[in-house]
């Protein structure tokens, strides 16, 4: 395979620590590499040294001639007054780039509830995040890289990037390296991975499940060979603490061997081997939400208020391990809220259990406001002097090392950890509470892959009753037994998991756009009401079914277009002087470009009509 960029011998180091030291790595047409690593190995660092944005300490970064690279960094870089048309079209007309089956298809699985006239500046964060993916997903590039392109989308968000990425190029084209925690979207898009630990860059072959089983069958062999180490470790260590007259007459040679020894033995992974903190016990009652419908007041003066749940029924069992899904805006932190009682119903009531003890895991790390200023150690001491875990006691410095704190760490400032550090002291926090219903809103924001599976280790043997709101697909299958959907603002059982509510989703014809979003519309909108351009506004019917067809006109343009692309390549190959069957092709090819040209207008006319 032709190669298209690499690097040789890097070198970087920052004044406390080396980053890579002599890395020689390489992209080849067709590669597809997914980074995994733990937080602050250098994987953004990685992507930055390749595209050219840092340079090396030492060692090369080389690219072939006339190779593109495309970039989507961590932090939005678009200036707040740009246009999101313009970010995302430029100054194309809209005949042109309406005819553009990649600018469709990326408007379509990412921009739909994004304003076309509005500012950057006006924006959410996750919008702000969508526009800056699709600006670069637009392109045509040649290499693409992408640090943590999944933040802020939602599972369909997430599924629509992957079958894109999937379908970019041909398989023997283009090249791809993707910085991810999301472990099932590692899955989907990567043929091989690459993890970033102590200095070095290690392959393997294949996405990141192979990735596990191939460093599970490394770690066994490790742990054969350093068993053999450790045997030879005792006796030379034995050795040496004979009596001094003894060690003083022994070669030097084997002393050095047994520092050697010594002095090679790796240090420990981050690791959380927490397994069954106590907890209060549940009764058989836990919470039962009863005929419960939640209804917003509205914002604005003549504003109609908003319905955000309604008719929902659900009664919560001792243990129960739910994961909840629905796009932003459907009402799952209104329906956390409800169960953690933070929140009253506007209709039905909830009941819950006398014994109930619950415990959020929220996304603003609120629990650590108050402490801020004191050392890590010091907030765990308060908490309890030891703890029982998988049947050893524990002190509080032990525990913290199983959660991938390193000693030098206890003594720092709440204040001073990093984001995925802050998030795991959350997390221990909460457990040492015993609580016996906990609740995960976003848990992996901030996490790396290793403590995310570390995290779901603990969450596996955790007796009481688990509810989780993830983005998260992996997460969300492993820790739970059953998933259901705020899906037109009730409550949906999902016997088929993810894939079932994705395929629902995707027959509501309303992929992209918040379900908030659309009960605006509707709540706004009068049938055969007109806006101030003179177009039809879309009842809530009208407007998924516009949307419906939005997706199909989508759909079968991509596929004209790659026929026309094969007639073209049969024009190539034919016989010049068979000039029947050129008449036949050049038909054929008639024939499609009509028949294009007038999904093209359709699309325009759906477009503008979603629009209104």
């Amino acid at each position: 395979m032709a190669h298209l960029l690499g690097a040789e011998s890097l070198h970087l180091e920052y004044p406390t620590r080396v980053i890579f030291d002599r890395v020689t790595i390489g992209l080849d047409e067709g590669d597809r590499i997914g980074v995994v690593g733990r937080n602050g190995d250098g994987k953004s660092t990685l992507l930055r040294l390749l595209s050219g944005r840092i340079e090396p300490d030492s060692g090369r970064v080389t690219r072939r001639n006339g190779v593109t690279l495309g970039m989507l960094d961590q932090a939005d870089i678009l200036p707040d007054d740009l246009v999101v048309k313009d970010a995302i079209v430029g100054d194309k007309d809209e005949y042109e780039w309406a005819g553009d089956a990649r600018i469709r298809d990326v408007i379509d699985g990412l921009l739909l509830d994004v304003p076309w006239e509005a500012t950057i500046g006006q924006l959410s964060g996750g919008q702000r995040r969508r526009v800056a993916l699709a600006k670069l997903l637009v392109g045509d590039w040649d290499v693409v890289f992408l640090d943590e392109p999944t933040n802020h989308l939602d599972v369909e968000g997430i599924s629509w990037l992957a079958g894109h990425l999937k379908k970019r190029w041909p398989a023997s084209q283009g090249g791809l390296i993707v910085v991810t925690h999301d472990r099932w979207f590692l899955d989907e898009v990567s043929t091989d991975t690459w993890e970033v630990h102590d200095q070095i860059i290690e392959p393997f072959e294949g996405g990141y499940a192979a990735y596990i089983l191939q460093r599970v069958e490394r770690d066994a062999m490790a742990a054969t060979m350093e068993s053999k180490r450790q045997n030879l470790a005792r006796k030379e260590l034995a050795w040496l603490r004979r009596g001094a007259p003894a060690r003083s007459t022994k070669p030097k040679f084997r002393m050095d061997a047994a520092y050697e020894l010594i002095s090679n033995e790796p240090p420990p992974r981050d690791t959380v081997a927490l397994s069954q903190l106590a907890t209060a016990r549940l009764g058989k009652d836990v919470v039962d939400l009863l005929d419960v419908g939640v209804t917003y007041p509205s914002a604005e003066p003549g504003q109609e208020p908003r319905e955000v749940l309604k008719d929902v029924e659900w009664r919560i069992a001792p243990g129960e391990r739910t994961g909840i899904l629905g796009v932003n805006g459907a009402g799952k932190s209104t329906l956390l809220s409800l169960v953690a009682g933070t929140l009253q119903p506007t209709s039905g009531r909830v009941k819950r259990g006398k014994t109930i003890r619950v415990a959020i895991l929220s996304q603003q790390l609120g629990e650590l406001a108050d402490i801020l200023d004191d050392r890590v150690m010091d907030v765990i001491a308060r908490q309890k002097s030891s703890y029982v875990s998988g049947g050893k006691e524990l002190t509080p410095g032990q525990l913290l090392e199983r959660m991938g704190f390193m000693s030098a760490q206890l003594s720092t400032q709440v204040k001073d950890l990093s984001g995925g550090q802050r998030r795991r002291l959350q997390l221990l926090l909460i457990l040492l509470g015993e609580p016996n219903v906990l609740i995960l809103d976003e848990p992996t924001n901030d996490l790396d892959t290793d403590i995310l599976a570390a995290i779901e280790d603990l969450l596996d043997s955790w007796p009481g009753t688990l509810l989780v709101v993830s983005h998260d697909r992996y997460l969300l299958e492993r820790v739970t037994d059953n998933q259901y959907a705020i899906l037109d603002k009730r409550m949906r059982h999902l016997p088929g998991g993810v894939d079932q509510y994705l395929e629902l989703r995707s027959k509501q014809g309303s992929k992209g756009q918040t379900v908030t979003e659309s009960h605006r519309s509707e709540d706004r909108a009068e049938k055969n009401a007109v806006n101030s351009k003179g177009r039809i506004k879309l009842t809530g019917a009208e407007l998924r079914n516009a949307q419906k067809e939005l997706g199909s006109v989508s759909r079968r343009l991509e596929k004209a277009t790659s026929q026309i692309a094969a007639i073209h390549d049969r024009f190539a190959a034919h016989d010049q002087s068979d000039f029947t069957g050129l008449g036949n092709l050049q038909a054929e090819l008639k024939s499609l470009e009509d028949s294009m040209q007038e999904l093209e207008v359709r699309w325009l006319e759906l477009s503008e009509a979603l629009e209104a």
